[in-house]
């Protein structure tokens, strides 16, 4: 979603990317990017601009402008496949991470990354809300906070998780308020852990991932509930606060549920598969 909700962003397999209009639902403009393919997509704070990784040609990321079709700037740097990707919510800086074992800071001014960690196996990162630190999740085990004005002095704290032996950790997102960080993976399990003493809060589980494809889980605005969406079609919805399950929505997709976003700043929620499906609350007269 564009920071202002009006707008959301996807790609696809078949290179493309799609600009929907959330006020209608419809298709506002599809671009392709048929030379270098397209995986991750954000926006930037503009919402005309957004970067995004490439699974063809090389795996360098972009940046493009949406109002011509013609890229801004190329940020070169990674030897393997993008996995991982976050923008600041505050400024320009955005987080990149890969299977060549790094995480890179960069600054949508300028080409030249800002600083690059080497970790010891596949990472994933996420910025909080306030945009001072991010946390990278490393080998699917263990998460290091960084602070964003000193991170090349290290990681100011690490914790040990219990290793996914059967699954990868495929995201990591702060919630709202900066107190949780919720871990997707490629299995049948989320991890909600505690951001500041690393403690494992809740674990949910009991959808189903039969395909072993990353499938994104989102926290609700207040951070209240978090929603995954599974291979069978279906929505599961936790609280976050005792780890009950509270629903499971029957869905009409024709395949995996792999993402699920919730509207910035509208009662709105999304959810893709190969087709885009939007959800607005019913509402009582």
């Amino acid at each position: 979603f564009s920071h202002n909700g009006e707008t959301l962003i996807s790609s696809s397999d078949d290179d493309s990317i799609v600009i929907y209009d959330c006020q209608t639902g419809t298709t506002r403009k599809t671009l392709y990017s048929k030379k270098y393919g397209v995986d991750f997509i954000r926006y930037t704070h503009n919402q005309t601009t957004v970067i995004y990784s490439s699974n063809k040609l090389d795996d360098t990321i972009r940046y493009l402008s949406l109002h011509d079709n013609k890229y801004i700037r190329y940020f070169p740097g990674h030897s393997k496949k993008v996995i991982t990707m976050s923008m600041s919510p505050t400024d320009d800086t955005f987080l990149s991470g890969s299977l060549d074992k790094s995480i890179r800071l960069w600054d949508l001014r300028s080409p030249t990354c800002q600083g690059v960690m080497h970790v010891p196996g596949r990472p994933v990162a996420g910025f909080d809300p306030e945009g001072l630190i991010f946390a990278a999740g490393i080998n699917s085990e263990m998460v290091k906070l960084y602070d964003l004005r000193s991170f090349d002095k290290g990681p100011f704290n690490t914790f040990k998780l219990q290793q996914d032996r059967d699954c990868d950790w495929t995201s990591m997102k702060f919630s709202s308020d900066g107190k949780l960080i919720l871990i997707s993976t490629n299995g049948s399990v989320v991890r909600l852990i505690d951001a500041f003493h690393g403690n494992n809060l809740q674990t949910f589980m009991g959808y189903t991932n039969n395909k072993g494809i990353p499938l994104e889980a989102s926290f609700s605005p207040d951070s209240q509930f978090v929603v995954v969406g599974s291979t069978d079609s279906k929505v599961h919805c936790w609280s976050t606060d005792n780890g009950s399950k509270t629903a499971v929505i029957e869905c009409k997709h024709s395949g995996p549920i792999q993402n699920i976003q919730f509207n910035p700043k509208f009662m709105m929620l999304a959810t893709t598969c190969s087709q885009m499906h939007f959800w607005v609350p019913t509402i009582d007269e």
